[in-house]
């Protein structure tokens, strides 16, 4: 009768240095002992991408920072374009950029981030008279127009907190409000894009409207600066606050963790199990309205049985349709019967509607993080059994 389990394990508080490889093959073969169950082909093993980095002392400073931002931005003065509102995932980064330059013109996009945190509400924003696809405001406009609202869950002004992280590194600061990305170039040439998931789109629009130099987040610490921890294809993106002077990177070695755990648990085991690394889950909250996704990916490594995308019939449509007729035993097993002759591309079929064609990391991602949560369950890995098992099987 079980379906998909998905199952948190503990494991020890993972330094820098630890071999986390041996950390979570330990982990869940004990978690396996103490709680019964028995690994089989094609269970997931999912490591939280916070210890891998951890483990790897992926870090950098804000002085690294700020030395990177000197080495790639020719003038004193740099524009921020669309940084998202957060203490954890931004602020340690704004602060080695001004470090490193003698002015930040920041902009924030309104009424929201990309990820979903509202300065206002779209209510308030329709009610203003002002209209987000041309107006660009100064500080003083937001103020008047809005006064001084705070983030529902932080409690932050985030126009306030960006203005003094400058300041606090001795830099002169700016900030003006606009959803075109090409307004920065008003106020300066030299541009970061600090987005996510819309990064080369904005790029694209602040170059063919005349930046002299544009560069994205990925395009800082992407290599060592004095040392320093980097992630060759995401540099920045994806940080997070380790400490008041230093950020955690995303991982950069996590297909090969991932490979290494799903064969050491092969040889332990026996079972072909797979293996991803996993951060932040896509989906968003209802209320609050964030999209979790802050990460550049769900999942920066995986082992290759993870590749691809659900093929799957819509129980539902099945049984009001195809089978309507039918109930019971004979029911069921017409639909057992339809799920082992499905075609192997269902795309565009009737019978598929209504599925979720994400890619599994993403699922599979999602899950994990929905399951290990963000605080303090002490949950870094995840197994996922039974995920890849039907109703036919």
């Amino acid at each position: 009768m079980p379906g998909t389990i998905s199952r948190g394990v503990r494991a020890p508080i993972i330094r820098e240095g630890d071999d986390i490889v041996k950390i979570v093959v330990d982990s869940v073969l004990k978690a396996a002992e103490e709680d019964g169950f028995t690994l089989h082909d094609r269970d997931v093993i999912a490591v939280t991408e916070a210890v891998v980095a951890r483990a790897a002392g992926n870090y950098a400073t804000v002085d690294d920072i700020a030395a990177d931002v000197k080495n790639k931005i020719q003038g004193d003065t740099v524009g921020i374009v669309f940084p998202i509102y957060s203490r954890n995932r931004f602020a340690i980064c704004l602060r080695g950029i001004a470090r490193g330059v003698k002015k930040v013109v920041i902009q924030f996009g309104y009424p929201s981030d990309e990820v979903g945190n509202h300065l206002i509400t779209e209510d308030v924003l329709d009610d203003s008279g002002v209209d987000p696809y041309t107006d660009v405001l100064t500080v003083e406009d937001f103020r008047r127009l809005f006064g001084y609202p705070k983030h529902p869950f932080t409690g932050m002004d985030y126009i306030q907190y960006y203005m003094d992280v400058v300041k606090e590194e001795g830099a002169e600061v700016e900030l003006i409000l606009a959803n075109r990305p090409e307004a920065i170039l008003d106020y300066c040439d030299e541009v970061i894009c600090c987005d996510t998931h819309t990064r080369e789109r904005t790029c694209r629009r602040i170059k063919n409207a005349g930046g002299k130099t544009v560069l994205t987040l990925c395009d800082i610490l992407n290599e060592p600066v004095n040392g320093s921890g980097c992630n060759a294809e995401y540099g920045l993106l994806g940080s997070n606050k380790a400490t008041e002077t230093s950020v955690k990177l995303f991982p950069n070695n996590g297909k090969e963790v991932a490979e290494a755990i799903a064969a050491e648990l092969r040889e332990k085991t026996g079972a072909k199990v797979e293996a991803m690394i996993y951060g932040d889950g896509a989906f968003k909250d209802p209320v609050g309205k964030i999209w979790e996704l802050a990460d550049p990916v769900v999942s920066p490594g995986y082992t290759d049985g993870l590749i691809g995308v659900p093929n799957e019939l819509k129980l539902k449509y099945l049984a009001d349709n195809d089978f309507s007729d039918l109930s019971g035993e004979e029911l069921a097993e017409a639909i057992r019967g339809a799920i082992s002759q499905k075609d192997s591309d269902l795309k565009g079929q009737m019978a598929s509607e209504g599925t979720t064609p994400r890619r599994l990391t993403d699922l599979i991602g999602s899950l994990c993080d929905l399951t290990s949560g963000s605080g303090d369950k002490g949950t870094p890995i995840v197994v996922v059994q039974n995920y890849f098992l039907n109703y036919s099987e």
